[in-house]
């Protein structure tokens, strides 16, 4: 596959080439016309008288001119063709570097769009030169993401306000709920208290979500296999044991974002288990697998298991199906790679395949 610079370089020299070569064989042959034409008005010369050969003049005679026309004609083709070689040459080496130099601008807004993220979108391509089709293009380019970081920022504000405006009604319902009803309606009172701690995990489910596929703000250092332990402190369940093997790892991330992908998976590891099953939890050089036994994963259903509300039916909880979603949100906002696979006897292995950080002290 050839690239554009290359393109532009064999059409430039394909051009030069032709007409420098139309242009030298035509002059040949008109040269050759007017010598042919010249020699033909001058007509036969008188012979001078022939002086005593010498030793070793004998076989020779003097050229005739019809002799030197086509030495000369020889010679001037010898010439053009040495001298379509090197332009040949010539007219490659200019046509790369004035291929390159009329892309730069394409290459410098191309580099701006591969660079740009969502943690870097105050960033311009801001082109100076003459305001032609490429500088039309980069303004076009800034001017929408103008527009796309406003449209973030609105979003991040909303996801903000939201945040608050829909937390702060369900504590008041969840306190009236515990302070407000009798001990008599027990049942009705646990009912209302689980739907209404059930609406409060769906909403940050749905925040997180939001703020991991927005990107991060700003990276910062993590100790990893901190946050894998203290997630694992803080968790655990009576009917399914937990095996770690954790290896010191910093990542580039957000604390918070970690914590939670570090927790969905686990709760995703427990929840889609049998009593008395198994987790296995191994973090080594940025990579974190989370490996359980379990009921068996229908291959048709593996491409749910990152898609958002999806639920396996094989799940014992009363999840809303954004666990691994949101891992997958989180993992990406990351440059992290996520992999599924099926254990032999059932189960699933995840894998979060993360970028060490550079801060990371080898062998710490």
């Amino acid at each position: 596959m050839t690239t554009v610079r290359v393109r532009l370089t064999l059409i430039y020299s394909g051009l030069f080439l032709l007409t420098s070569t139309v242009l030298l064989v035509t002059v040949n042959l008109l040269l050759r016309h007017a010598l042919d034409r010249r020699i033909g008005r001058i007509g036969p010369l008188p012979v001078a008288p022939a002086a005593p050969a010498g030793p070793g003049l004998a076989d020779h005679q003097l050229p005739t001119l019809p002799d030197l026309v086509d030495e000369v004609i020889d010679y001037q083709w010898g010439v053009t063709v040495a001298t379509v070689g090197i332009l040949t040459l010539v007219s490659v080496i200019v046509g790369w570097l004035v291929a390159g130099r009329i892309l730069r601008p394409v290459h410098r807004i191309t580099a701006t769009a591969q660079r740009l993220s969502m943690s870097t979108l105050h960033e311009r391509i801001a082109l100076s030169g003459p305001k032609d089709e490429l500088k039309e293009l980069a303004d076009t380019f800034d001017a929408m993401l103008d527009r796309l970081q406003r449209s973030v920022e609105g979003q991040r504000r909303f996801i903000a306000n939201a945040s608050h405006e829909l937390r702060t009604p369900l504590a008041v319902q969840r306190a009236a709920i515990e302070i407000g009803l009798p001990e008599d309606v027990g049942e009705i009172r646990d009912k209302l208290l689980f739907h209404n701690h059930r609406t409060e995990s769906l909403i940050d489910a749905l925040l997180v979500l939001a703020q991991a596929e927005h990107g991060l703000e700003k990276r910062t250092p993590v100790a990893l296999d901190e946050v894998v332990l203290l997630v694992l402190a803080e968790g655990g369940s009576d009917e399914v044991t937990v095996t770690t093997r954790i290896e010191p790892s910093v990542v580039d991330g957000d604390p918070i974002l970690l914590s939670r992908l570090v927790t969905n998976l686990v709760d995703n590891a427990v929840r889609y288990n049998h009593p008395g099953g198994t987790v296995e939890v191994t973090l080594s050089r940025g990579v974190l697998k989370v490996r359980n036994t379990g009921p068996h994963v229908p291959e048709e259903r593996f491409g749910d298991l990152f898609e958002p509300f999806r639920r396996l039916q094989t799940t014992r909880g009363q999840g809303a199906g954004l666990g691994l979603s949101i891992v997958a949100s989180i993992a990406k906002a990351h440059g992290a790679d996520v992999r599924a696979s099926p254990n032999p006897g059932g189960g699933l292995e995840l894998v979060v395949i993360f970028a060490e950080s550079e801060d990371a002290v080898p062998g710490a």
